[in-house]
C-alpha cells in the first residue's frame, strides 16, 4: 500500500498531525518523530504521578500518523507496532508502581467501518504491562471524527479519567 497520498485528504491529514504535535508539546510531552513503513510518526511521551493512584506513575505515549486509508489490518498492526515501541522506551520496572498507557492512532480522509468498530470494541493489553486504545481520526472538508475505546478496563482501569481526558485534548 502506497503510505503517501496526495490532494486534500492528504494536506487535511497532515494539518492535523502538525496541529496534534503542537498539542502534544503545549501539554509537556517529549515529541519525537520517528518512521513506521515509511511514514513519519508523530509521538508525545509524558509521565505522570498522582495520590488517587496511589503513588503509581503513569506514563502515557501518544502515537500518530497519516495513512490513505484506515482498515482494520492497518490499525492493528500500527498498534501492535506502537505497544512494541513504547515497551522499548517506558522507564522503571514494569509493573512496580508503573503503568504503560499507549494511544495509536491513525489519520486519514477515508476511515473503513470495520477499523472504526475495531478501535472502538474494547483496550488491548501487552504482556500484562501495557494497555492501548487505538485510535481512527478520520478528517474531513467539514471537521474531525475520533473513533476510540471509551469504556473502563480491568487493569489500568484507574487511569480511564486520566486517559481519556489527554485523548480529549489531543484528539479534539
Amino acid at each position: 500500500m502506497n503510505q503517501h497520498a496526495t490532494g486534500p485528504t492528504a494536506d487535511a491529514a497532515a494539518t492535523y498531525l502538525a496541529a496534534f504535535q503542537e498539542r502534544l508539546t503545549t501539554d509537556g510531552c517529549t515529541v519525537t518523530s520517528p518512521h513506521w513503513n515509511d511514514s513519519r510518526v508523530v509521538i508525545g511521551c509524558r509521565a505522570d504521578r498522582k495520590a488517587r493512584w496511589f503513588g503509581t506513575k503513569a506514563e502515557l505515549f501518544v502515537f500518530a500518523t497519516a495513512v490513505p486509508t484506515i482498515d482494520a489490518a492497518t490499525l492493528g498492526a500500527f498498534t501492535v507496532w506502537a505497544m512494541e515501541y513504547a515497551k522499548s522506551l517506558r522507564g522503571g520496572i514494569p509493573g512496580a508502581r508503573n503503568a504503560a498507557l499507549v494511544l495509536p492512532a491513525l489519520v486519514s480522509g477515508h476511515v473503513r467501518p470495520e477499523a472504526a468498530r475495531w478501535a472502538a470494541q474494547d483496550a488491548r493489553i501487552l504482556d500484562a504491562t501495557l494497555i492501548s486504545r487505538p485510535v481512527t481520526v478520520e478528517t474531513t472538508p467539514s471537521g474531525t471524527h475520533t473513533t476510540m475505546y471509551r469504556g473502563r478496563t480491568r487493569w489500568g482501569g484507574m487511569f480511564t479519567n486520566h486517559v481519556l481526558e489527554k485523548a480529549a485534548l489531543y484528539f479534539p
